[in-house]
């Protein structure tokens, strides 16, 4: 019989989650790095060098990687020989509670994103918890424990289906990774549950992200088994979509395919898909009863030391009292540092904005969008020093259905965010002669340090969805849709894509 303590268990989750807000799993790190040396598209190379250097500095700085410092998801297999020395808290309870110590952090709060009410007021919980835990009980004297911070960018691009037991698997995957957009920010994984029913599937697929970087070695060795044949089929399929890291269009858009399945019935083919984006954060301890976790930090040599090189087509730019005529020069796919003023704004001040529009009280007092840039962007608390946390871009397809409002009725002109824009919204920015810009998710800390000045000018009781003004100074971005319509997102992966089956062809 082993006996945990109960305190021992709350530290080890409280360290694990404050361990996984800076450092990147180095797998994952060195995937990337061979991503990044073999990759030829020179925007998709750009991207990985500021995933990689924000990697970096946040193992160096202790700072969260991504200002989405994510929802906890946490699999604890208690061995059937453990026994508390207190039983006051369940297991839920525990986590909970050291989520709360995490998050909560002085030295290092990470960013509170959880929502009750989800189907209604969806007030911020404060301490991002509840947790979200899966328990089992298995053979054995002690505990393990596998926690993951899932960032709400890569989670909303989840994909289920039930398929025919005929339908190929691949073949959906081939098709269903396209509609998923760049809000997942790649490269990353693809976890995918198979078989028993639909909720099995999906807890099959988040646990399967647990797992370590491993694909090149599957692939050097061989397939031994179905599933090790389906992950490398399932690599190379979605590689050859040339979608490319942040959808930019490139040779690499996954580093590795995990799959978990289980017997199912005759009838039913369950399948999950979840992708885990540059922001991959995991880790894996065992409690034996002789006290918490001992978690040794990685070495930050064994990090790769990766320049950011500034291109030619470069265009430094103040944005203070810019005009649309000077952003119609502006080109898709170029490089731009912005440095003056900008406001910020996500989803639920966006949500606010239109109710007072629609009202008639007009915009907050002291908020003023003409002829002015909007970031998406929710931070992380400064601490010490900083102007400013970790502060990188939001998915911007959740505010499509604002854009109309946003530029023609308060004369916004430049949005900045991270993914593709729908059809409609690009028809939009180009109807109005606007721009969208591009950041690198995945890069928060390196963004951050581009911010000189922060002030909240509204709403300041969302919390981290307050309107911020931003005073920045080259900040890094690029074009994704110019003013004429031209769309990154859109031509890139389809050069790629065509390089990639040219390239096959002639093998």
């Amino acid at each position: 019989m082993t006996v945990i303590r109960q305190q021992d268990f709350i530290e080890s989750i409280a360290d694990a989650l404050q361990y996984i807000s800076y450092y990147h799993p180095l797998d994952y790190v060195k995937a990337v790095e061979v991503a990044y040396n073999k990759e030829q598209n020179p925007a998709a190379k750009d991207a990985m060098a500021q995933i990689l250097i924000n990697s970096r500095m946040s193992a160096e700085g202790h700072r969260p990687i991504c200002q989405d410092t994510g929802i906890v998801t946490c699999f604890v297999k208690v061995g059937m020989d453990v026994k508390w020395d207190d039983t006051s808290l369940t297991v839920q309870e525990m986590v909970d509670e050291g989520t709360r110590q995490a998050y909560m952090n002085p030295d290092n709060p990470l960013r509170a994103s959880i929502v009750a009410d989800p189907a209604g007021t969806r007030k911020n919980t404060k301490d991002n918890t509840p947790s979200v835990v899966h328990i089992d009980l298995v053979k054995g004297a002690g505990i393990e424990v596998m926690i993951a911070a899932k960032g709400g960018g890569s989670e909303n691009k989840s994909k289920m289906a039930m398929l025919n037991p005929s339908d190929d698997i691949v073949e959906w995957i081939k098709k269903t990774v396209p509609t998923m957009g760049a809000g997942w920010c790649p490269p990353g994984m693809l976890g995918i549950g198979i078989g028993g029913t639909a909720e099995k599937a999906a807890v099959m697929a988040k646990e399967s992200l647990m797992d370590p970087v491993d694909i090149q070695e599957l692939i050097e060795r061989g397939p031994e088994t179905t599933e090790e044949k389906l992950r490398i089929d399932i690599l190379n399929a979605v590689n050859d979509l040339g979608i490319g890291a942040q959808g930019l269009g490139g040779l690499t858009t996954v580093v590795d395919i995990k799959i978990k399945s289980c017997p199912t019935h005759a009838a039913s083919k369950p399948v999950v898909m979840i992708p885990n984006c540059a922001a991959t954060r995991h880790i894996h301890f065992h409690l034996d009863g002789s006290g918490p976790a001992d978690l040794k930090p990685p070495r930050v040599e064994d990090w790769p030391e990766v320049t950011w090189e500034l291109g030619d087509n470069v265009r430094r730019v103040n944005i203070d009292n810019i005009t649309k005529a000077e952003i119609a020069d502006w080109k898709a796919g170029e490089t731009v540092l912005l440095s003056g003023k900008i406001l910020t704004g996500r989803d639920a001040a966006h949500k606010r904005i239109k109710d007072m529009l629609d009202n008639g009280e007009g915009l907050p007092e002291g908020v003023d969008f003409n002829n002015r840039f909007i970031y998406y962007v929710g931070p992380v608390d400064a601490v010490r020093d900083e102007v400013c946390g970790p502060a990188g871009p939001t998915t911007a397809t959740r505010m499509d259905k604002f854009t109309d409002m946003m530029l023609e009725d308060t004369g916004l002109i430049g949005m900045i965010g991270k993914s593709e824009r729908g059809p409609a919204t690009v028809d939009s920015i180009a109807k109005n002669k606007a721009v969208y810009l591009m950041a690198v998710g995945g890069a928060a800390y390196l963004v951050s340090k581009a911010i000189k000045k922060s002030r909240v000018v509204a709403f300041g009781d969302l919390g981290m969805e307050a309107i911020y003004e931003f005073e920045v100074e080259d900040m890094p971005v690029s074009v994704a849709v110019d003013s004429t319509g031209n769309n990154v997102h859109e031509t890139g992966p389809a050069i790629w894509r065509g390089k990639i089956a040219e390239a096959k062809a002639k093998k």
